[in-house]
Order: structure tokens, then C-alpha cells, then sequence
């Protein structure tokens, strides 16, 4: 009974607001209050009214809204609703929506404090944790794009997936740089078509606008040189490829005359110092025919060295597995011929660009993030925990299925995995997927990297999974008091559940968990999804325009790999890209590496899913680690010739929307 005071917020959008007149009702413990029709929503605005109440309501548990139309349905992004209770000391209550609004539908928004399904003892939520699930299920139903290919949410044009996964503001930015970007394409194409390039220093033709800051300050060549070669395997666009040696690999075969490099080896491997970096995950994947024009792949071993001062440089090269019954193959050295050396750097940085593009950003980056909408009702804190995490990644998710890997699409234009080598890859990738690989501490350890103190990328992605884990741990504690809070939390173990057994194909016998049985398993697993989304896809997408120009990365090889050491500059240039690859390689890195105009740091979010004070502290702490982190990377930047800042608090995204 009383005067409630009540405030209605619209989101930023274009069409955010709405003609319609909205109604909303008061839903509490012990009774509920019809509102009427009291506004119609404007974009970008915060609506306050005051209404007198009869009946008594106790703790309000839901707002209820309905927008009413007659001839158009208008629809209307609410971001939330709050409620002051009767009295100047009146409790306040924040209901969540973000959302789109539409139809006649009622719509029943939980209050935001978060409730794990133990927490709801009195059942106060039940049917509406049940009807909502029943819903997402129906609206987030599991398709396969790919046989054999880990699921994703089904749909196949960005209509199919609910209007809360790409937001206007986004897509018109995100379309508008595609119409850019094509535009440029056709302009360099037109020109480009008549060059005639005898050098590798003539791909600079391409580079009309578009640089990075990182690529625009180097010596042209720069890109040559060993210590670039093997700056990139520690910190460059693909920094998870690495291993510290532990032994000579098997498939590693010293021809005749190439003792005195085994003896090196031998040296640098009992000083702990030899690293290697293993391509063999495309031996056997069919390479792509452009223009009629067979592609070629190979699937190297690197050997490398890491010296005193922290630089990492090339020792070996071997550029295929060697094959009972055949000659051994070459080992490539620094010793040889300048243009044979450059040549067999050339074959390792394109297989790099398949792995990267297939294997660590599409698959790792992207593909991983679809489970969580099915399974968790919004009043969840798990799902309040990840949703932002997870904004546009569905509609990007989407484009890249129907643009990039399809049939005719960007692949198999230009790349040598394409025209269906790249799904046999990416089928092979995720059959080989680990739960220690998602996480930094167990995979740095394993692969021997904690220790190397020139690997920016291993200490930096350590310390951001440390402090997204105490942000993990934090929210965790106010709504798990016990294990046994966590086992009996039904919810949960059901979302475990499909992500491991149906999303991810059965991955239980790679680590993945079935079940979560206590405080830390949880807070370990939302850490790795979180982590996932945003450090992790940071340090695999900001590299791209820095490291992946056509020289230094080709997208695909024209020519044989060499048989003898015998390799001139015409050859090099025969065997790199076309013109027009060359173009649209650097088109398309340059739209999916820029960086974006609509762009939400980590821990940045507008969105409020969490009303609580315990939970707002948690984040401002959240933040406040963040600040440092940045700083410190800042000043130790400052120091380095190539500052290293992909996982920079500030530049890293909250979610996966490029």
C-alpha cells in the first residue's frame, strides 16, 4: 500500500522507442497491482511516474509488461524497470531487461538480485524459471552447419535469430565497413590488375590506407628477419602454437650432413632453451583449387632457440612429415641461401595464417560461445554473469558461417584450406579440444611458457584470468555458501551438462566437465567461458592487421614446396598470392581487424543484470584491477620496441562481435 515511484528506461538504438502504449503491472509475495497504461517508451530516455497503490504487495518479486498495438506492432528496447517502494526509505528494485519487446505478449521481468534454483526455497520463481527455459529452447534450438562440426544455435540469415542478437546500431556499422571495405577492394583491384609485381616490397601497393599503427612503423624489412619470425610465435597474432621442447620430436629427420645442427639441438634442449612450434595438424587436409589453379598446403616443424636477451629465433625448418619408403625431407636453415631461407619462412607463416583463421580464431574464438542461452533462465547468475560477455556473438557467429567458410565464400576464393579442406581442419581441431587448453594456468604450464619472460601474451593472459577469476569467485560467494549448493543447483548441472555432451560433441574425455560439484569447479568453468569470450579472442583478433599482410602471412601458396635448396626471387614471388588474393586478403583482414567503432572494454558493460550492492562492489573491484593491469602494461610498453597489447584491459572487447 502506498506511493511507488517507478522508472522506465529506453535503450540508445535507432528504433529503441516505441509508439505503442505499454502497461505494467507490480508482482509481489503477497499480491499483485495493475499499473494501466502509462507511457509510450522514447528513445534514449529514463520515463518516471508515481502511482498510488492499494493493495498490500510485500517484497516485489516481478514487473509485468505488455505493449498494446492496434495496427503496427512498434517494437521497444527496454533496458530496465526500477521500483521505489512506498516511503522516502522505501526499498528501490531493479528488473533487467535489455531486450526487445514486441507483440502483445506479456513479459515477466524477475527482480535482479540473481536466485540459483537452491536459493528459491519458497518456489516464488519456479513456473516462471521453467516457462522461460521451455522458451529459450524453443528460440535457441541446436543446428549443425557441418557434420562432425561442434553445434551451433541454429539459423542460417541473421532474421532467424532473435532481434536481441544483432542490434540495428551494429549492424548498420558492421555493413556499412563491409560496403567500405568491398568499395577499396574494387578500386585496388582495377588499379593492381595491370601492376606487374617482381618483388615482395611491391605488395605495398595494396596498402593504400588500412595500416595498424604496429605494422605502419616497422622498416618494410623488418618482416625478413628471424628475430621477427620468431617475436611472432611468442607474442604475434597466433601466440598458441609454441611449445617448450621437452625432447626432439619423432617426426623430426636429420638428413645426411646435418649432424652438426642435431648437436645444437641436442645443446639448446639440455639448457632448456628449445622450443618448438607443430604444424602437423594439416598433414593430409586436401589444399584448394582457385581459378583452376591447384593450391598448395604443408604442415611444418619449427625448431627455434631462445636466447639470453628474450629473443626467439629460428634454428630449423621442416617444411613436411617425412613418409616410410620416401626421401627424407629438407631441413631448412638460416645457413642457407638468403631467398631459400625466406622462401621456407613463407611456407610457415601461410600455414600459420590456415591454423590461426581455422583452429584458434574461428573455432577457439568464435564457435565455443553458443550453449548458454538455451539452458539458463535471465533470473540465473550465471546467465547475468555471462550474457554481456556474449553480446552480437551469435549474428557475427552467423555472417562467418554464411561469408567466410561456405560454399563460394571467402575460403575458397583465396585461401588453401578452402574449397573444403578448411572444415576437414576444422572438424580435426575440435576433435581435439581440451578443457586445460581454454585455460591459461594449465596450458602455459603444460606447453613450458610461465617461465619464458618475453612471452607478453603468457604473463598478461595470466594475470587477466587471475583477476576475472576473483571476479568469478566473488559473485560466486554471495550466492554459493556450500558445495552442496552447487551440486544441487539443477540449472547449472544441466547447462554443464549440454555444453560437454551435446554442444561440444561429447568432450567429456578431453576434460571438459559433466558436472560442476563445488565452489571452485564453478568458479573455474564461468572463468574459462568468460575468459574465452574476451582475453582469449582479444589476443587471437587485435594481431590480425598488425602481422597478417600478405607477405608475412599469405593466405595460400601457388607453387610445390621446394625439393632442393635451390630458390630465386622469382620463385618466391611465382609462389606467393595472386594480385587479386593479395587484395582481398588484405580486404578482408582489414575488416575483421580493425578496430570497432561500437567497441565495449572488458568489465565495461552499460547493462546492470546484478541490482545487488554486493554485486555492483564486486565489479567496481573488478574494474579497479582492470585500471592496474592496463597501467602496468602501459609502463612496460613504454620499454619494448614492439609494445605487446592485445590483452590490455582497456583495448580488450567484452564479447566476440568482430
Amino acid at each position: 500500500m502506498g506511493v511507488y515511484r517507478v522508472r522506465v528506461s529506453t535503450g540508445t538504438s535507432v528504433y529503441a522507442g516505441s509508439k505503442n502504449q505499454v502497461e505494467l503491472c507490480l508482482v509481489g509475495q503477497h499480491g499483485e497491482a495493475a499499473l494501466g497504461e502509462l507511457l509510450r517508451p522514447a528513445r534514449d530516455q529514463e520515463q518516471e511516474f508515481k502511482v498510488d497503490v492499494s493493495e498490500y504487495l510485500g517484497l516485489l518479486l516481478f514487473v509485468k509488461l505488455r505493449k498494446r498495438h492496434l495496427l503496427q506492432n512498434d517494437a521497444w528496447f527496454c533496458n530496465w524497470i526500477s521500483v521505489q517502494g512506498p516511503g522516502d526509505g522505501g526499498a528501490e528494485y531493479r528488473f533487467p531487461c535489455y531486450r526487445w519487446v514486441q507483440g502483445n505478449c506479456i513479459l515477466r521481468l524477475p527482480e535482479g538480485t540473481g536466485c540459483t534454483v537452491v536459493e528459491d526455497s519458497q518456489g516464488l520463481f519456479k513456473k516462471h524459471r521453467e516457462e522461460e527455459l521451455e522458451e529459450r529452447r524453443k528460440l535457441y534450438q541446436w543446428g549443425n552447419w557441418e557434420a562432425g562440426l561442434i553445434l551451433n544455435v541454429a539459423g542460417t540469415s541473421l532474421s532467424d535469430l532473435p532481434e536481441d542478437e544483432f542490434l540495428e546500431n551494429k549492424r548498420v556499422n558492421f555493413e556499412d565497413s563491409l560496403a567500405m571495405g568491398l568499395a577499396d577492394l574494387a578500386v585496388k583491384r582495377s588499379v593492381n590488375i595491370l601492376s606487374n609485381w617482381n618483388d615482395v616490397d611491391d605488395f605495398n601497393w595494396i596498402f593504400w590506407c588500412g595500416y595498424s599503427k604496429l605494422a605502419g612503423q616497422f622498416p618494410t624489412p623488418s618482416w625478413k628477419e628471424d628475430a621477427i619470425s620468431g617475436y611472432q610465435f611468442l607474442n604475434g597474432a597466433n601466440p598458441m602454437l609454441l611449445r617448450h621442447s621437452i625432447q626432439l620430436p619423432d617426426h623430426l629427420v636429420f638428413p645426411p650432413g646435418t649432424e652438426e645442427l642435431q648437436a645444437q639441438l641436442q645443446k639448446e634442449l639440455k639448457g632448456g632453451t628449445l622450443f618448438e612450434a607443430d604444424f602437423s595438424l594439416l598433414d593430409g587436409i586436401k589444399a584448394n583449387v582457385i581459378c583452376s589453379h591447384q593450391q598448395h598446403l604443408v604442415a611444418p616443424l619449427v625448431m627455434l632457440k631462445l636466447q639470453s636477451d628474450g629473443q626467439l629465433l629460428p634454428m630449423a625448418i621442416q617444411l613436411q612429415l617425412p613418409r616410410i619408403g620416401s626421401t627424407p625431407p629438407l631441413l631448412f636453415l638460416p645457413t642457407d641461401p638468403p631467398m631459400v631461407w625466406l622462401l621456407a619462412k613463407c611456407w610457415v607463416r601461410s600455414s600459420q595464417f590456415q591454423l590461426h583463421e581455422m583452429q584458434s580464431h574461428l573455432l577457439r574464438g568464435h564457435l565455443m560461445a553458443e550453449a548458454t542461452m538455451r539452458c539458463l533462465p535471465s533470473i540465473h547468475l550465471i546467465f547475468k554473469f555471462i550474457i554481456p560477455h556474449l553480446r552480437y556473438t551469435m549474428g557475427i557467429n552467423l555472417w562467418a558461417r554464411n561469408g567466410l567458410v561456405s560454399d563460394c565464400g571467402v575460403f575458397d576464393q583465396v585461401v588453401s584450406t578452402g574449397g573444403g579442406g578448411h572444415l576437414d581442419l576444422l572438424k580435426r581441431a575440435g576433435g581435439l579440444l581440451t578443457y586445460s587448453s581454454f585455460c591459461p594456468p594449465d596450458d602455459l604450464a603444460e606447453w613450458g611458457l610461465l617461465e619464458v619472460k618475453s612471452s607478453y601474451y603468457a604473463q598478461d593472459a595470466l594475470r587477466l584470468w587471475e583477476i576475472t577469476y576473483r571476479y568469478v569467485e566473488g559473485i560466486m560467494d554471495l550466492h554459493y555458501k556450500t558445495d552442496v549448493a552447487v551440486r544441487d543447483d539443477h540449472e547449472l548441472q544441466n547447462w554443464c551438462r549440454e555444453i560437454t555432451e551435446i554442444g561440444l560433441l561429447g568432450a567429456q574425455d578431453r576434460g571438459f566437465p559433466t558436472s560442476l560439484q563445488s565452489r571452485a569447479q564453478v568458479c573455474h568453468f564461468v572463468t574459462m567461458c568468460i575468459f574465452t569470450c574476451t582475453g582469449q579472442h582479444s589476443s587471437i583478433h587485435l594481431g590480425q592487421l598488425d602481422w597478417y599482410s600478405i607477405r608475412n602471412a599469405p593466405c595460400t601458396m601457388w607453387l610445390p614446396l621446394p625439393t632442393t635448396k635451390d630458390a630465386t626471387m622469382e620463385m618466391v614471388m611465382a609462389t606467393l598470392p595472386t594480385v587479386n588474393q593479395a587484395t582481398l586478403q588484405m580486404s578482408i583482414i582489414w575488416q575483421l581487424g580493425r578496430r570497432q567503432p561500437i567497441m565495449v572494454p572488458l568489465g565495461q558493460h552499460e547493462e546492470e543484470y546484478f541490482s545487488s550492492p554486493g554485486s555492483k562492489a564486486v565489479l567496481k573491484r573488478f574494474r579497479e584491477e582492470q585500471a592496474v593491469l592496463d597501467k602496468e602494461i602501459e609502463v612496460r610498453n613504454e620499454n619494448l620496441d614492439i609494445p605487446y597489447e592485445y590483452l590490455r584491459p582497456s583495448l580488450v572487447e567484452n564479447s566476440v562481435a568482430i
